[in-house]
């Protein structure tokens, strides 16, 4: 047994590695490739900014399948560049779209890894003759009593355990995450090892077909004529002002709601719920954003069959938030999750996901039409 979990010599194991051209997964190449196995790596061509926002030579997904090829041939391994990009833009970035014209808050980066990474890429993989599909992503793969489970990282910061919830067992025992166990300095110390021009390049930070960051930019480019302008209104219904479209808005929002000063009250104001029906944005005190709990569609659950009265498990309700006690309880829709204490900010669109410990239960989408819950 290898260290892959492989019966074979790492000389007869074939590894595929997703390479998107940064440190992480050039490092994973390089570990993998000195370990003896036979890696070859396969970058996808996912987007074209020039296209996603219409600018000349905004492309930098060329840069990064450069700086792949380049890893690849110092390290001697093949390696292939696949034309994802309508299957990109129909599973990650159309649902993108659609998703804040609904009135939610999507993750783009879940869809990719649930639509496209961890699917078609997975099958392209198995086609190649693979014996496994290595990422460079910071999570750990442990083998537990029924089979692989899914695990934090070592490294906190740099966790990716929430973006990987949708990950099947199928999936799960074809997968393995070489840096898992490792800190980021340490990985970049290997990129320096090997020689990788890569090792200093920075991180991304923003969704890859967003680099500026102007969601709603984006949406009205794919959407033309789909963002409508409308009301902006208190609790009570009452008009406070306009907007030029639900789309510029998120749950929790404070700053930038455009209705101007108030003299009625110095109370700040928060968007707590939108109305993409009615092309309303509500808005209200902070105290109208306590949620007791949400129910949960698209659920992937990775753990033990659910009690009947409920399990109590830890939760995500955005990437950089610490885990928080909860109950869950399963529903004929999905699951039904129940907060220790209410939760403020919780956005449809976005992912909960379950912890026990360190291990990943899986997790589901937040659903608009369930935000408020009785215990």
């Amino acid at each position: 047994m290898n260290s892959l979990g492989i019966d074979k010599t790492p000389a007869e194991t074939r590894v595929v590695v997703a390479m998107s051209g940064g440190v992480d997964s050039s490092v994973t190449a390089a570990l993998l490739h000195e370990q003896g196995y036979e890696v070859i790596g396969i970058t996808l061509q996912l987007y074209d900014h020039g296209m996603a926002l219409q600018k000349k030579g905004a492309c930098c997904a060329g840069q990064d399948i450069y700086d792949a090829r380049q890893v690849c041939d110092r390290l001697g391994v093949p390696h292939y560049v696949l034309d994802y990009e309508s299957n990109f833009r129909q599973a990650v970035i159309d649902d993108f779209a659609d998703s804040y014209l609904r009135g939610e808050t999507p993750i783009p980066c879940v869809r990719c890894n649930q639509r496209v990474k961890f699917r078609d890429l997975l099958q392209t993989a198995r086609d190649l003759g693979g014996d496994v599909l290595a990422t460079g992503h910071y999570v750990q793969r442990e083998i537990g009593s029924a089979g692989p489970e899914l695990r934090r990282a070592v490294d906190p910061a740099r966790d990716q355990s929430y973006f990987l919830f949708a990950t099947t067992p199928d999936q799960l025992d074809y997968l393995r995450f070489p840096l898992g166990g490792m800190e980021k300095p340490a990985v970049r110390a290997h990129a320096l090892r090997f020689g990788l021009e890569v090792a200093d390049k920075p991180d991304s930070q923003d969704i890859c077909f967003v680099p500026t960051g102007r969601y709603g930019e984006v949406v009205q480019k794919l959407r033309p004529g789909a963002v409508e302008p409308g009301e902006i209104v208190d609790l009570d219904g009452a008009v406070l002002g306009r907007h030029e479209g639900v789309i510029h808005y998120t749950i929790g929002q404070r700053k930038g709601l455009g209705i101007g000063g108030r003299v009625d009250s110095t109370d700040a104001l928060y968007v707590v719920r939108i109305d993409p029906d009615r092309h309303r944005v509500v808005v209200g005190p902070k105290a109208a954003l306590a949620k007791p709990g949400v129910l949960l569609g698209e659920v992937n659950w990775l753990g033990d069959a659910l009690p009947a009265d409920g399990l109590a498990v830890q939760v995500k309700l955005r990437s950089a938030m610490a885990p928080i006690p909860a109950r869950v309880h399963a529903e004929e829709a999905g699951l039904r999750v129940i907060f220790e204490t209410p939760e403020f900010g919780v956005s449809p669109g976005q992912a909960c996901v379950f912890y026990a410990g360190e291990r990943v239960l899986g997790g589901g989408w937040i659903q608009r039409e369930a935000q408020i819950l009785a215990a």
